[in-house]
């Protein structure tokens, strides 16, 4: 199926939000999650099954100055 991911099209065949941030190699515990922009907290994502056109958004949070 194809989803948006942080705005560029994905191909994926994962059914979950849990799944999709290990196969994009994101660090799970590190990542915030939006879908259709809601915000998805950690302990809910493993509930949240993909469909086609999905947007999603991962975002790590950036160190610096």
């Amino acid at each position: 199926m194809r989803i948006e991911l942080n705005g560029q099209s994905v191909e994926t065949t994962v059914p979950t939000l849990a799944a999709l941030i290990t196969e994009q190699n994101y660090e799970a515990r590190s990542v915030a999650s939006a879908v259709d922009g809601q915000f998805v907290p950690r302990d809910a994502r493993e509930g949240i099954n993909l469909t086609a056109g999905m947007k999603i958004e991962l975002l790590s949070p950036m160190q610096g100055g």
